[in-house]
């Protein structure tokens, strides 16, 4: 290839957090009180945010304590580590709306941050026990008990009790030691909103996605939007219809990248081979003036992210080796002499070689090529992995 190409990099070993989202029912106690006291948790939330957005300057996370934390305790009764996390909450949410220039941050939903002095949990029969404002709450996990057998025994530090779209839902980050295999190849991904193009070395699978489905769906949201554009948000029956197709469209691109996701993990470990993707600290840097529309835009960022964030947490969970690869000029170099691409339509040919190729394939050659050559360049990185990383 001419030039130089760029460097991929290997996700390092260590300890990673895997979160366990489970849709949960309170067994002991109301949910109604529940509820009552998420309520109050956010209400107090609201009220520091309020009141640390009109200072000039944000207080020290001490000054924060000094400011707030007696309140907390004694007008919304929460419990000590309770209002701490509630201030450091909101001291971050302000922080970052700053930092991003952005409105004053404003909390919809139900959500309480617990940590392992408010809340316990009982992996033998996953049961969580909460305790927000002096009373308890006994939560059962409603999920396939095998699903969460391969979360017993690993540590935990907090637990993230959440109120969405009428269903209770609890989140426990676990630890995760990651000890890849050495792989003895890579796959090589490739994604856009039609398929993801998945190359080992001597052959391209195209997995369909369904994210060209979720984009007409937010593409319905936003024609309501322009049809009704004074009254969309103070008529209850059309802002449900846009929130429903939003809620659609995202459910439809988590459950396509999760589905995605393991595939291609499974596949990679049953090979040996570790999977190669695009590094996203290389990505949408800015958006082409001639490129998709907005919309189209923004949902592939979030279908890619969620993508890429997806096959990390497998990758991590499996033990599979796991390269970044920089994206610069992956859909424009020919894989094969590194000359610049030509570009018709989805198609793509080298005027210097004579390859004529689809565009995603190229991409993913390109990716493939770079991941291998950063494993070669690494001393021991390839080789044959333990039969039981097969």
């Amino acid at each position: 290839m001419r030039g130089r190409a760029a460097a991929a990099r290997l996700l390092p070993e260590g300890t990673y957090s895997i979160a366990l989202k489970a849709e949960a029912e309170v067994v002991e106690d109301s949910l109604n009180d529940l509820l009552w006291d998420m309520n109050v948790y956010r209400y107090a939330v609201q009220r520091i945010v309020d009141t640390l957005w009109e200072l000039d300057k944000l207080p020290t996370l001490n000054q924060a304590h000094q400011l707030f934390y007696r309140v907390l305790r004694e007008q919304y009764g929460l419990l000590g580590r309770t209002a701490k996390q509630a201030y450091k909450y909101a001291l971050a949410l302000v922080k970052g709306a700053r930092k991003n220039g952005g409105s004053k941050p404003v909390l919809r939903r139900l959500s309480v941050r617990l940590d392992m002095y408010q809340a316990s949990l009982d992996a033998e029969n996953w049961l969580v026990r909460v305790n927000i404002r002096g009373k308890r709450y006994t939560l059962k996990l409603k999920h396939d008990p095998g699903y969460l057998s391969k979360y017993k025994g690993r540590r935990w530090y907090e637990v993230i009790v959440k109120w969405e779209h009428g269903r209770l839902w609890i989140v426990i980050p676990f630890r995760w030691e990651y000890k890849p295999y050495k792989p003895g190849g890579v796959i090589a991904l490739d994604a856009n909103l039609r398929d993801v193009a998945v190359y080992d070395g001597a052959s391209v699978r195209f997995l369909a996605t369904r994210f060209d489905q979720a984009l007409g769906l937010k593409k319905y949201a936003e024609k309501v939007q322009k049809k009704h554009p004074r009254t969309w948000k103070r008529s209850r029956r059309l802002l449900e219809r846009v929130r429903r197709y939003h809620r659609r469209s995202r459910n439809i691109v988590l459950d396509s990248v999760r589905k995605l996701a393991l595939n291609i993990v499974r596949r990679a470990r049953r090979m040996g081979y570790a999977v190669a993707v695009e590094d996203l600290a290389g990505l949408w840097r800015g958006r082409s003036r001639n490129g998709p529309s907005r919309l189209t835009w923004v949902l592939s960022r979030f279908a890619y992210g969620k993508l890429m964030q997806t096959i990390i947490a497998k990758a991590v969970e499996h033990g599979v080796p796991l390269l970044l690869v920089d994206p610069r000029g992956t859909s424009t170099t020919c894989p094969r002499c590194g000359s610049k691409l030509e570009a018709d339509g989805r198609t793509v040919h080298c005027p210097r070689c004579g390859l004529w190729v689809d565009r995603d394939y190229a991409a993913a050659m390109n990716i493939h090529r770079r991941a291998m050559s950063t494993l070669t360049g690494m001393r021991g990185a390839l080789g044959s992995p333990d039969r039981g990383a097969r």
